[in-house]
């Protein structure tokens, strides 16, 4: 491919990389979608209706579907939080999802590429070569010459690091979980419609533990952005804890979480972010992917804006869109995050507010709607005066 010229090169096959790579395609651009081979996300794999329905997501690739949540506090006490009106969350293996959404954006017409990205170089006016390695032990390396280049290349992103300001300047956590066959049987208080996610600080310091259901599997893992804390033991503690202590581990896997969306996604020139590199991984819940497909969408919809005026400055256009629509949750949950996690004391009073009705049905709302919910000014009401009360230490724990 080293005698074609490509209008956007995508660099990373995530969700991100993917629906930027299908987007393009569709709107009749030459775009080239370059991933590592054998790459699989370490994530508990929940995904919202909303991105089920705004990205088509066919039923086949939904493994679970949980009807609700046990939040755990450092005590012991549990608060279930039930979906009501026959909603779930749906649970997909990263594996097999993310091979999907490539294989899509194929079908629309992106070529696909495996290898390893190394480096932008600028030869010739107008356009940027990408260097890549074809494969892992292979120390060749091609080139592919573009128009644009899309980095999509996860939390810690050559792309970002190479051509964006600041782009690698974000708080991280560092998240790991192990995929287990679900037992026949299992022991403890699982249940495999039902995602259990622990606040304790024996299990994250700083974060959450979760047990998700994955159909014959699951996903047991946490988080931290403390050094040195030990992940892999806290999981292991959460497998006793849900009675899956003695089921089969098929792999573990590990890698950082970005928590804070970039102040600046491109380069005024010919680069923009999406996805992990650019930092759109929610703070307090983790999740990534709804904001990953999102962030991939927009991006590209930048990059065919900037293909089709020859104006750079519609890179940027990516970042306010979606700063503008979830800027002000991203805004919540850091807070959320920052208070409520600190410390054993606050999650334990956490837990307890996760127990209002009220809190519960907006809570499910904004996550299945991806919005915060403005609709019901009384119960809004309710949960900052009862906020307000376990802030000021009124309400007991």
């Amino acid at each position: 491919m080293t005698d074609q010229i490509f209008d956007v090169v995508v660099v990373g096959g995530g969700p991100a990389g993917a629906i930027a790579a299908e987007t393009l395609a569709k709107a009749g651009r030459r775009v080239l979608l370059l991933d590592k081979a054998g790459r699989i996300k370490p994530c508990g794999g929940a995904v919202p209706p909303r991105l089920i329905r705004d990205f088509k997501i066919p039923e086949h690739l939904i493994v679970a579907h949980a009807t609700g949540a046990k939040i755990f506090a450092p005590s012991g006490r549990a608060e279930m939080m039930p979906i009501d009106d026959g909603g779930y969350v749906g649970m997909v293996d990263r594996d097999v999802f993310d091979e999907y959404l490539r294989n899509r954006a194929a079908a629309a017409g992106a070529v696909r590429e495996t290898g390893c990205f190394v480096k932008i170089s600028r030869d010739n006016p107008g356009f940027a070569s990408v260097h890549y390695r074809p494969g892992k032990h292979d120390l060749s390396t091609s080139v592919i010459h573009t128009r644009l280049v899309i980095g999509a290349d996860g939390a810690v992103s050559a792309v970002a690091r190479q051509e964006v300001k600041d782009g690698t300047k974000t708080k991280h956590v560092f998240a790991y979980h192990e995929i287990i066959r679900t037992p026949a049987a299992p022991g403890g208080d699982w249940d495999a419609k039902r995602c259990d996610i622990y606040y304790q600080g024996a299990v994250s310091p700083d974060f959450y533990g979760w047990v998700f259901p994955h159909g014959d599997t699951a996903s047991i893992g946490t988080g931290s952005a403390r050094k040195g804390f030990a992940l892999r033991e806290a999981v292991g503690e959460l497998r006793e804890a849900a009675g899956l202590s003695g089921a089969e581990t098929l792999r573990r896997e590990g890698a950082p979480l970005p928590i804070r969306p970039l102040k600046r996604w491109d380069n005024g020139r010919d680069v923009i972010l999406a996805g992990d590199a650019a930092g759109v991984v929610a703070p307090a819940s983790g999740e990534g992917i709804y904001y990953a497909m999102l962030g991939g969408e927009m991006a590209a919809q930048a990059a065919e804006a900037c293909l089709a005026t020859g104006d750079v400055k519609a890179l940027a256009q990516a970042r306010r869109r979606f700063m503008r629509a979830h800027g002000q949750v991203f805004w919540v949950l850091g807070f959320m995050q920052n208070f409520w996690y600190a410390n054993d004391k606050r999650r334990e009073r956490f837990v307890r507010i996760c127990g209002d009705k009220d809190v519960q049905s907006l809570t499910w709302q904004a996550y299945m709607n991806k919005a915060l919910v403005y609709a019901k000014p009384t119960a809004h009401l309710k949960i900052f005066l009862k906020n307000m009360a376990h802030l000021t230490g009124l309400a007991r724990a």
